[in-house]
């Protein structure tokens, strides 16, 4: 099979005003990225508002392999074969970062026969929405410590700043530093750290602003440390949010293109799922579900996170109500949890698969928890066998689970009907009861506790002191009123990521607590989440060249 670059590079798209014409929309509504790409405008997007919703598809996935399970192939696949129904369907997901695409994980177009494209344009440089929400971040970083400098007159204890700089590249080097050194002129000597750019708040705040003014207004309630009297201050303290809302005022329009099979696509926003609530922009899913009859969009990692995160917090914000979601689950990844070794997954092993089909049903029960009836995606590869598949099959036959096979990476969407037909279903039949897992009010132990119970399996929790400290200091100023977002490993259901399968006798710990006032969360830290990655001994850097006609080979 081809290489993902060159199914992109043969692939036959139409002028983005072609596939801006099939949403009803216009020149006038867009603004041109060239050729293939566009931003729809603030005007048109404010236009919209009145229009009914579509019907809201999420695609979600159980625990991963650290390859990924293809939950955006999925999306982009069920698109493309909702549109081969003849649905009036699009997709909505996040942008890649340009960290994982020049390290070892890859990029977030899709894969296959299953992509958006450009996928070169997408998967670098883009629209420039990473590059700006970098600068904004820095901007308000640089404000910080030029408050210090002049004379910190808000009374910021520097060793209490939480704002880090940010840039979008995999660099271990910049996950601890020291700033400040040379003199009396060149700043406050202190130690700092870089994040990388899908892990800043900014990056959470833009995908979940409702329009220009509150992402400014957002914005304005980034804590960006703390005084030595233990009060926060903002970024409207010292006077950042109004420059940086500007920074961001085009990164803030949906991004518009189109898959392999001319199927509009928005690839807007792309917020960590483990760090962050890893969900594309709400202003990008509202504007999908007011020009598609069916709008379909991904959340990051397993459902536990991802997935969680979505309910709670992206549609909490957002007012959003899912009708249907798909649960991706591999042959891979259950011979993993089944106790199979990781470099032995292409090898058949049906036992594996059995085995850790306890994650499967895990992460089903969880969804159902939130009133969601999913239809389980087994998505296949190539090295699967059909008594792999089989196993699957069955067993979600047996458990009453509706299920479909997935075969877009190879076949696009025609590989995909299957799983449409089973979602068209589930949405002609209304099954969703949607709710969100708790209520604002209360506490934020409880919020946490309730999380890790509920959809971890977890015994208890244990909160450290630094988390119970920063949770007094929250209740004491009065922020303590907002969604949970946990920081944990998307490799189990646990803390540790060596915990496989369906775990069972753990409990969580929150080593300490953060607050993104401005994206609306307190985020709970548990084991060790990276959010500076590094590069592998072989960076996948190393294989992409560009030659002397502009053509990019090696990216995937």
């Amino acid at each position: 099979m081809k290489s993902d670059i060159q199914i992109a590079q043969e692939a036959k798209t139409k002028h983005i005003l072609e596939i801006a014409e099939g949403l009803g929309l216009t020149e006038d509504n867009l603004e041109l990225y060239g050729k293939n790409k566009a931003k729809v405008n603030f005007d048109t997007i404010k236009s919209l508002e009145d229009r009914p919703d579509g019907k809201l598809v999420l695609v979600t996935a159980i625990t991963p392999t650290a390859a990924g399970e293809g939950k955006t192939t999925t999306t982009v696949g069920l698109g493309m074969a909702l549109r081969r129904m003849e649905k009036n369907a699009m997709i909505a997901i996040r942008e890649p970062s340009l960290g994982p695409c020049f390290g070892i994980k890859g990029g977030a177009a899709g894969g296959g026969y299953s992509q958006v494209v450009p996928m070169e344009d997408i998967n670098l440089h883009f629209t420039g929405d990473m590059h700006a929400i970098g600068a904004a971040n820095n901007l308000m970083a640089a404000m910080v410590d030029n408050h210090l400098q002049q004379g910190n007159d808000l009374n910021i204890d520097p060793r209490r700043i939480k704002v880090k700089r940010a840039v979008d590249m995999n660099d271990r080097a910049l996950r601890n530093i020291v700033i400040g050194l040379g003199g009396i002129t060149q700043g406050v000597p202190r130690e700092d750290n870089f994040l990388i750019t899908v892990a800043s708040e900014i990056m959470a705040i833009l995908c979940l602003a409702h329009d220009l003014q509150d992402l400014k207004t957002r914005l304005g309630r980034i804590v960006v440390g703390w005084t030595y009297d233990r009060d926060p201050v903002t970024a409207a303290d010292i006077e950042a949010h109004g420059a940086m809302a500007a920074l961001l005022k085009d990164a803030l329009k949906p991004n518009l293109v189109q898959t392999l099979e001319n199927t509009p696509a928005f690839v807007h926003g792309g917020p960590f799922a483990n760090i962050a609530h890893g969900c594309n922009s709400l202003i990008a899913t509202r504007t999908g579900l007011k020009l598609a009859d069916i709008l379909v969009t991904e959340a990051g990692f397993g459902a536990d996170l991802g997935a969680e995160k979505f309910f709670n917090i992206k549609c909490r914000f957002g007012g959003l109500k899912p009708d249907a979601v798909v649960l991706v689950a591999t042959a891979r990844a259950l011979k993993l949890h089944g106790g199979a070794n990781k470099k032995e997954l292409d090898q058949e092993d049906v036992e594996a698969v059995k085995g850790g089909l306890d994650n499967l049903d895990v992460h089903v029960e969880n969804l159902r928890k939130f009133g969601m009836e999913p239809v389980v995606a087994i998505n296949r590869f190539p090295t699967d066998t059909e008594a792999e598949l089989k196993a699957i099959a069955d067993h979600c036959a047996e458990t009453r689970v509706r299920f479909a096979l997935s075969e877009v990476f190879g076949k696009g969407g025609e590989g995909g009907m299957e799983l449409a037909e089973a979602v068209v279903d589930v949405l002609d039949k209304g099954e969703s009861d949607f709710h969100v897992l708790y209520d604002d009010d209360m506490e934020v132990e409880e919020k946490i506790e309730t999380i890790a119970r509920e959809i971890y399996g977890a015994d208890g929790v244990d909160i450290a002191r630094p988390a119970q400290l920063m949770i007094n200091r929250l209740k004491r100023v009065g922020l303590t009123g907002m969604p949970v977002c946990m920081a944990k490993t998307q490799y189990s259901l646990s803390d540790d990521p060596t915990l496989l399968n369906r775990p069972e006798g753990f409990r969580i710990t929150v080593r300490d607590l953060n607050v993104s006032a401005g994206a609306g969360f307190v985020v709970a830290l548990t084991g060790d989440v990276m959010t500076m990655p590094g590069l592998p001994k072989r960076p996948a850097a190393v294989d992409i060249d560009i030659d002397e006609e502009g053509q990019i080979t090696g990216l995937f």
